[in-house]
């Protein structure tokens, strides 16, 4: 079961003083989430000031301060309209990134405008493309898209605040995707008080989890989240439980 690390987000150090926000602490904390288990990571480059940005100075950053300690590393990045001015600053910046300092992987969110276009450019750029969706409304144009089968996985992040209405969310948007393409990878994550809950839930349906600062900032008992890595030894936690539960 594939583990993402969600490393920073837009989250800022006044939230929770150890968020990585600079290029090396960002790479740092990449690193340490792999050595604790995750698969690949994702994180969002930030402006001097903390801001999120996909601008291509930005994006070369944080992509050169990972490689230079793990070359190796899967790094990917958002590429949503809350970054920049709208669609079509993000489709000028996408295609302004550096050839030699591509993420791994983007992630394109069918909630917004423009993102069939976003996820053509995603691919034709060379980066492999995740698709996400936050509620039901999204998956009609998620399924409409060209793209829908270049996806590595999509991303089911279900906005609801309650535990279980969010669980219960992820659920039916998974059942409205394998409905159409029953063979696609998904991975479901939450946020905040929902984090650890969908965690469960996708531990459980068998699906690709996601976890770490971008989601959240305290660990399964409710206690403050002292680095992702932690995070993700907690959900490693959590799977090896899950898994002897479920077991015959």
């Amino acid at each position: 079961m594939l583990i993402k690390a969600a490393v920073n987000g837009g989250r800022t150090t006044a939230e929770h003083a150890p968020v990585p926000v600079t290029p090396e602490a960002i790479a740092r904390e990449s690193v340490e989430a792999i050595a604790a288990g995750a698969d690949v990571v994702h994180a969002h480059a930030r402006t001097p000031d903390g801001g999120q940005t996909i601008a291509p100075d930005d994006v070369r950053a944080l992509v050169e301060a990972v490689r230079a300690l793990d070359p190796a590393l899967v790094l990917g990045t958002t590429t949503g309209l809350w970054t920049c001015s709208g669609h079509l600053e993000r489709m000028r910046l996408v295609e302004a990134w550096p050839e030699d300092a591509l993420p791994s992987f983007a992630s394109v969110a069918f909630c917004e405008e423009g993102a069939a276009e976003a996820a053509r450019l995603v691919r034709d750029r060379g980066m492999v493309l995740e698709s996400a969706v936050w509620s039901l409304a999204d998956v009609p144009a998620l399924l409409a898209a060209d793209t829908l089968h270049d996806n590595v996985r999509i991303l089911i992040e279900p906005e609801d605040e309650e535990p279980d209405v969010a669980v219960a969310h992820a659920r039916a948007m998974a059942a409205m995707i394998r409905e159409a393409v029953p063979d696609v990878p998904l991975l479901y994550h939450g946020y905040d008080q929902t984090s650890w809950p969908v965690v469960r839930a996708a531990i459980e349906d068998g699906v690709q989890i996601r976890i770490g600062f971008e989601d959240d900032t305290t660990m399964p008992d409710g206690s403050p989240a002292a680095s992702n890595a932690a995070m993700i030894r907690a959900a490693i936690d959590s799977l090896v439980g899950v898994g002897s539960i479920m077991e015959p």
